[in-house]
């Protein structure tokens, strides 16, 4: 089962859509739901949906979190978060209540705040993204290019050097992360056609 790609099953993921779109690529998958399913596995993606709080927990009550830092930081194994998963790799986050992340990125997650009636929230559907650097994630996908999101919370990073585009939906907040072998998305490359399709096979090929 060497070189598949391990999709984290923590109870809060929208796995058939992640898991369809990398298998219509070419890649094999593998779900993780233990510490031991991480063996074998090249890459790793952290998709999600719902509460950061939640999620946390969950991943902390299957005992994942220090396979994920030894995976990550450590063997430096490349990853990419999706939605939650992308907040989740920041320092902390105040939805419901200030709950502690991955740490990975010095960004925190903080509701999405409006004073245009143009732009409700949740921020739900098509928008367009600016990339801000060059990066392999984006290769062959140029900026203003549209994609899909769903959240109420956004990313503010602390650390700009780290963010690769932007979004503007009432107030700019980050929508794509890079350090390192670490990436993140605030939007669902797996329902943005054919420019989610292109930054999830970046991604794969990497």
């Amino acid at each position: 089962m060497n070189n598949h790609i391990g999709i984290i099953d923590y109870g809060l993921s929208n796995l058939a859509c992640v898991n369809s779109a990398v298998n219509f690529l070419g890649f094999k998958t593998k779900l993780i739901k233990k510490p031991d399913d991480f063996r074998n596995v090249s890459k790793i993606i952290l998709p999600g949906v719902g509460a950061f709080g939640d999620a946390m927990d969950n991943l902390c009550q299957r005992n994942l979190l220090d396979e994920l830092n030894e995976n990550i930081i450590e063997k430096e194994k490349y990853f990419l978060g999706i939605c939650l998963g992308a907040q989740l790799i920041c320092r902390k986050s105040e939805e419901f209540r200030v709950t502690k992340g991955l740490g990975w990125i010095d960004a925190d997650v903080k509701k999405i705040h409006s004073k245009n009636e143009n732009f409700r929230i949740p921020h739900s559907g098509w928008n367009n993204i600016q990339l801000l650097k060059k990066n392999i994630l984006f290769k062959e996908i140029p900026s203003d290019s549209l994609f899909y999101f769903t959240h109420s919370f956004g990313i503010f990073n602390n650390d700009r050097s780290t963010v690769i585009g932007e979004c503007n939906h009432g107030e700019t907040f980050s929508v794509a992360l890079n350090y390192k072998n670490i990436f993140g998305v605030q939007f669902h490359p797996e329902k943005s056609q054919k420019m989610g399709l292109t930054l999830l096979k970046n991604f794969l090929r990497l």
